[in-house]
């Protein structure tokens, strides 16, 4: 489902991008080619001056939920992962190929490109530097703490990839089944739009 935010922004999303019917967006968001929204994640720009951008071929997860305050930012760089029931709330900046992991929280943070939160894990109040991971269940809320953190390993990075490689050939594979008509809900079916950006204010 897709809402207008109070001020009458309707979120702008790819129709390159694949959303499930489950998912919730709302107001001043932004969704770029080949992204996947699972169900009933709920992506929510809705109080004033607040933005969402989700880059391309990122993909975020069942009941992932993404907000931003008043007057602050979430941005999401390309190729990064969303999983499982994580929140990433703004402002918030998340570089290209980054993961965040089921259930972690991320706030008011900067996570530089390739970086890794893993399960569990809290990130508030600081900048995790490029290529660095943040452990499973890690608490990281000071600066020192986000200095001192190991570089990500081989076996994490792939792991992040082909997390990746899954969720574009699910947008493809969802994207095919629309186009051959295949027994889907009629919301589904009708998001299907010739403008590579297509909001409810403007239908064509």
């Amino acid at each position: 489902m897709q809402l207008p935010n109070p001020d009458g922004q309707f979120p702008k999303i790819s129709s390159k991008a694949w959303i499930f019917d489950t998912a919730l967006i709302i107001g001043n968001v932004t969704i770029e080619e080949g992204v996947f929204v699972g169900p009933n994640a709920v992506i929510r720009a809705d109080e004033p001056g607040s933005s969402i951008v989700i880059q391309r071929e990122c993909n975020v997860q069942d009941n992932v939920i993404i907000h931003s305050l008043s007057n602050s930012e979430v941005k999401i760089g390309n190729k990064t992962s969303l999983a499982h029931g994580c929140i990433v709330h703004g402002p918030c900046s998340i570089g290209e190929n980054c993961f965040v992991g089921f259930g972690a929280v991320v706030f008011d943070c900067d996570l530089g490109e390739n970086a890794l939160v893993l399960h569990r894990a809290t990130v508030r109040g600081v900048e995790i530097f490029p290529h660095k991971m943040v452990p499973d269940g890690a608490v990281i809320t000071d600066q020192e703490a986000a200095s001192l953190l190991e570089d990500i390993t081989t076996d994490l990075a792939e792991f992040k990839k082909s997390v990746v490689r899954a969720n574009l050939e699910l947008v493809k594979g969802y994207k095919d089944l629309q186009l051959e008509g295949e027994t889907l809900p009629l919301s589904i079916l009708k998001e299907s739009e010739t403008e590579e950006f297509q909001s409810p204010e403007n239908p064509e």
